[in-house]
Formats: structure tokens, sequence, C-alpha cells
């Protein structure tokens, strides 16, 4: 049974990496998508991550284990990521060099990107720690927490403005649409192996859940802080109010399309 969870789990997690592939999908029809739409997007990407966290992660932690364990989990993801950042002194990878690398730079490349997407895989996995029990959503005849079914669903959700994000770059080097679809998968590929991990993990050491719910979180809500949102006001510096007002609305809509799902 363990063995069949962990398939399930790792289709959720490789259904979210696909979805990273669906950003890609606008460069078929479009030569190029707008500062104003770009910063949009990933307002609604940092809105959805944020409820995503507070209403599901936050939420089912505390349903689990005490504020000091939700709390201890929060701190660890933080930091971990923040570590990451500072081991891997150049974090930021820019999608040209996808194109353009070999095998050793492209496992490199890997390893950043796991960084960046690994907790996002991590909030997947965990979600699915009650999969089999009574009270859930039969799915292909698993019966699966209304949590992770919320999860799955945010995550992917978020996943298309990053393939989007991933994609502008190589429009710019006239990189043809299937490959920037690849490359935009390629990008969250560490998500169903840290889905799986994350699974495996809270399965055996039940009494790490409580923890493993902060840890997602507190990664989660810190990239939001220190990337997706200034990713967002640096596509929309040349806008008025530096791309605030746009941002502000993608946050707003985002927060409002996970909200009904928060409450399955």
């Amino acid at each position: 049974m363990l063995a069949e969870n962990l398939v399930f789990v790792f289709a959720a997690g490789l259904l979210t990496a696909l979805a990273t592939g669906l950003g890609a999908i606008p460069f078929f029809f479009f030569d190029s998508i707008s500062d104003r739409g770009n910063v949009v997007l990933w307002g609604i990407s940092s809105g959805i991550m944020v409820t995503a966290s507070l209403f599901g992660l936050i939420e089912e932690g505390l349903a689990e284990g005490t504020i000091p364990e939700v709390a201890l989990g929060m701190l660890v993801g933080v930091a971990l990521v923040v570590l990451a950042h500072e081991v891997l002194v150049d974090a930021e990878v820019d999608p040209r060099e996808y194109e353009e690398a070999d095998f050793t730079k492209l496992v490199l490349i890997l390893g950043v990107l796991t960084v960046h997407s690994f907790p996002e895989g991590v909030a997947v996995g965990v979600s699915f720690a009650d999969i089999g029990l009574e009270g859930g959503i039969s799915i292909l005849g698993a019966t699966v927490p209304a949590l992770a079914v919320f999860m799955t669903i945010a995550i992917s959700i978020h996943n298309v403005p990053e393939g989007t994000a991933i994609s502008i770059p190589l429009r710019a080097m006239d990189v043809s649409e299937p490959r920037m679809v690849w490359w935009a998968v390629f990008s969250s590929l560490p998500q169903p192996i840290g889905a799986v991990l994350a699974f495996a993990f809270v399965r055996v050491a039940r009494e790490f859940l409580p923890f493993g719910f902060g840890f997602a979180a507190g990664a989660m809500i810190y990239l939001v802080v220190s990337e997706f949102i200034p990713e967002a006001l640096d596509a929309g510096g040349a806008l008025p109010n530096g791309g605030k007002p746009e941002l502000a609305g993608g946050i707003l809509l985002g927060t409002l399309a996970m909200l009904p799902l928060a409450f399955i």
C-alpha cells in the first residue's frame, strides 16, 4: 500500500511540474507578454502561495500539533532556503543558460532550481499524509485528503506564471515553443521528488507532521517575500507607480481564487 501511495504522490508532484509548462503556451499564439501582464501573473502566484500556506498548511499543522511545533518548522524552512542561497552564491540562474548548458552545467542548474521548487514539492507531499483514511475525496480509487487536492491545485496554478517567467527570456533567444515548454517543466522537476520524500518521511515519523507543514509554509512564504514580489516589482519598474497597483490586484485575484478551495 505504501508503494501505491508513493506512486500517487509522485504523480501529484509531477502534475504540478507539468503545469509549469502551461506558462509557455501563450507563446504559441503571441510574441510577447506585456510588463503589466507579467506583474499581474506574479501577483496571482504570490496570492495563491500565501493563501495556500496560511489556510492550508499552517491551519492543518495547528490541527495536528502545537503552535511552537509549527513555528519551529516555519523557521527551519526559512533558514534552509536562506542557507541554500548562501551556499549557492550564484543562485540566480538565467533561463538563457538552460539552452546553452552542457550536462554538468544542467546538473548544477537543477540543484539551484531545487532551492526554489523543492519546498513546493514538500508542501504537496505532507498534504498527502492522511491518504487512504476516511473523510477524503475519492480519486482513481484512492481516498485523497481534501488538503492534498487543495495544495496540488494551488501549486499547479502557481507554477503557470513561473513557466511564463522562464519562457520570456527564451523567447528573446528565438527558442522554439516546444523547447520552451520543456525548459519550463524542467525548472519544476524537483517537485515530485520533494513530494515523495516528504510524504515518506511524515508517514514513517508522523509526530513530525506539524513540523513538516510549518516547514513548507515558512519556505513558501519566504520565497514569495524574497523572490516573487521583488521579481514582480522589477518587471513593473517602467509602469506607473512601479507596477504596485497591478501587483496588488494580482495578489487579490490569487487570494480570492484560492479561498473557496480552502474551505473544502
